[in-house]
C-alpha cells in the first residue's frame, strides 16, 4: 500500500503553520492524532514529548527516594538497592506484559478497531492482577529471608524488612500502573499516560519526607515510609487510569462486558507476554546477579552502585520515552499496512535518542563526583559511585540504539527476538565477564561496571543487524 502524505499534520494544521510551541502544546493536550499519516519526524515528536516527560517524572521519583533514604545511612540505602534488585523481577513481568498489550492495542488502533482495542485492555488488566498476586504473597511472607539471601547483614535485615514487605505487598499497583499506561501508549494517548504518572509520583515525592521522618501529623517510619509513599502514589495513579478508561475520554474505552474472558485474546496476550517477560527477566535477573557480585565487596560498594544507577536511570528513562514512541509507531503503521513508514520511524527515533544520550554522557562523565556527592559524603561510597557512573556513561550512545531496536521489535509483536539477544548478551556474555573482571582479574566492582558497558554495546550492534533483516514486518498480532 502506498504511504499517505497529506499536506496537514495529524492535528489538522499545515506543517508550515505549526511552530515548535504549537507542536509541544498539541502533544501535551492529548488531542486525538493519526500517527499513520503526516511527516514521520513530527509523529515521533508528538508521541515522544509526553512519553519523555512521563519518564522524566519517573526519574525524578527515583532520585527523590534515593535523596531522602540516603539521609538514613548506608544500610537504609543498601536496603533499597537490594529490594529493588528483587522487585525488578516484578517490573520485568509488568513491562513484558505491557509490551504485549502495547503491540496488540497499537495494531488494533492502526486497523481502526477501537472496540477490539478495549477488549485487549480489559483482558490485560485481569492478567496483570493474577500475576501480581503470585509475586506479592511470597514476597511479604519471606521478606526477611529474601534480604538475607541477597547478602543483607543481620542489622540491615532487622531495620529494612518492613520496606521490602510493603514494596512486595504493593505489587498490584506496580503491575497495573505499567499495564494501563501501556494501553494508553499503544492507543497513542501518550499525554494521558504522562499526566497519570506525574500525579502518582508527585504524591510520592510529597509523602516521602513526611513518612520517612515523621513530619507534622505523620508517623516516623524510616525507610519503610519510603515504600509506603511509593505504594500510595502508584495506587492513586491506578485509580485515575481506570477512571479514564471506563469514562472513555481518550482514544480507547473499556466496558464491563470487555472483562468477559476471551480465550483467543488471552492466549495471544500470553504468547506475546511470555516473550516480553522472558526478555525482561533475563535482563533484570542479570542485574540481580550483578548486585550480588558487587555486594561481595561490601555495603559501601552496593550503596555507591545504587546511587549511580539512580542517576543513570535519570537519563535512561527519558530515552525509553523516545523508544516507546518508536514502538507505538511501528505497531500502528503495521496495522495500517505501512511497513516502510514503520521502519523509517525506528531509524529516526534511534538518531534522536543517540543525540540525547550523547549529551547526557558528556555531563555525567565530566561531573560524576559532584553528582554523587549530592547524595552522600562518605568517601568510599563516593568512589564506587563515581566509578560506576563514568564507566556506564561511556556506552550511552550505544544504549540508545539498543533501546530503540528492542522496542521496535516489541512494537511489531516480535518479543522473542530481543529475548534471544538478551539471553546471549547478558547471561552468556555479561555475567561471566563481570565475574571474571571483578574477581579473577582483580578489578573489583569496577570490573562489573565495565562489563555493563561492553554488554549493552554488544546488544546495540546485534539488534541493528537483526533489525535490518526485516522479518519483524511480517509478524501477526
Amino acid at each position: 500500500m502506498a504511504e499517505r502524505e497529506p499536506t496537514s499534520t495529524p492535528g489538522g494544521e499545515s506543517a508550515a503553520e505549526m511552530g515548535a510551541w504549537a507542536t509541544i502544546k498539541l502533544a501535551l493536550t492529548g488531542k486525538e492524532l493519526d500517527f499513520t499519516s503526516g511527516p514521520v519526524g513530527r509523529a515521533i515528536v508528538l508521541l515522544a514529548i509526553p512519553m519523555v516527560l512521563e519518564m522524566v517524572m519517573e526519574s525524578v521519583f527515583a532520585l527523590s527516594d534515593a535523596f531522602f533514604v540516603s539521609r538514613l545511612g548506608t544500610d537504609a540505602l543498601a536496603t533499597v538497592g537490594l529490594t529493588e534488585a528483587m522487585i525488578s523481577l516484578l517490573f520485568a513481568v509488568a513491562i513484558g506484559t505491557g509490551m504485549a498489550t502495547t503491540a496488540m492495542v497499537a495494531r488494533r488502533i492502526g486497523e481502526r478497531d477501537t472496540g477490539a482495542a478495549g477488549v485487549v485492555a480489559a483482558q490485560s488488566i485481569v492478567l496483570g492482577v493474577l500475576l501480581s498476586l503470585a509475586v506479592a504473597v511470597p514476597g511479604v511472607i519471606f521478606a526477611r529471608k529474601l534480604l538475607t539471601i541477597m547478602g543483607g547483614t543481620p542489622e540491615l535485615v532487622a531495620s529494612g524488612y518492613g520496606y521490602t514487605q510493603v514494596m512486595f505487598g504493593g505489587s498490584a499497583t506496580i503491575m497495573l500502573i505499567f499495564l494501563l499506561n501501556a494501553v494508553f501508549r499503544g492507543a497513542g494517548d501518550a499525554a494521558i499516560a504522562m499526566k497519570v504518572l506525574w500525579i502518582a509520583n508527585a504524591i510520592n515525592i510529597v509523602l516521602d519526607p513526611c513518612l520517612i521522618f515523621g513530619l507534622g501529623p505523620f508517623p516516623e517510619l524510616g525507610v519503610t515510609g519510603a515504600a509506603l509513599a511509593t505504594t500510595i502514589g502508584r495506587g492513586i495513579g491506578v485509580a485515575i487510569q481506570l477512571w479514564v478508561l471506563f469514562r472513555g475520554s481518550g482514544r480507547i474505552r473499556v466496558r464491563w462486558q470487555d472483562f468477559t474472558p476471551r480465550l483467543a485474546v488471552i492466549l495471544r496476550l500470553l504468547r506475546l507476554s511470555v516473550g516480553g517477560i522472558l526478555q525482561l527477566l533475563i535482563g533484570t535477573s542479570s542485574w540481580v546477579a550483578l548486585v550480588w557480585i558487587v555486594g561481595s565487596f561490601g555495603s559501601a560498594a552496593v550503596a555507591g552502585y545504587t546511587l549511580a544507577i539512580r542517576l543513570i536511570v535519570f537519563a535512561i528513562l527519558p530515552s525509553w520515552g523516545l523508544a516507546n514512541a518508536a514502538a507505538t509507531l511501528v505497531g500502528q503503521n503495521l496495522g495500517a499496512d505501512q511497513p516502510g513508514r514503520a521502519e523509517t520511524s525506528v531509524w529516526r527515533a534511534g538518531l534522536y535518542t543517540m543525540a540525547f544520550l550523547l549529551a547526557i554522557a558528556v555531563v555525567f562523565i565530566s561531573a560524576a563526583g559532584t553528582l554523587i556527592r549530592l547524595f552522600t559524603s562518605e568517601p568510599e561510597v563516593v568512589g564506587y559511585g563515581v566509578s560506576c557512573l563514568v564507566w556506564v556513561s561511556i556506552g550511552y550512545p550505544f544504549y540508545a540504539w539498543g533501546m530503540v531496536m528492542v522496542q521496535a521489535f516489541n512494537g511489531a509483536g516480535d518479543t522473542y527476538t530481543p529475548t534471544a539477544i538478551n539471553f546471549f548478551c547478558y547471561w552468556m556474555f555479561q555475567l561471566p565477564l563481570a565475574y571474571a573482571l571483578a574477581h579473577v582479574a582483580g578489578f573489583g566492582p569496577t570490573g562489573v561496571f565495565a562489563a555493563i558497558t561492553i554488554a549493552e554495546s554488544l546488544i546495540a550492534v546485534v539488534g541493528i543487524l537483526v533489525f535490518r533483516r526485516g522479518r519483524w514486518k511480517h509478524r501477526k498480532v
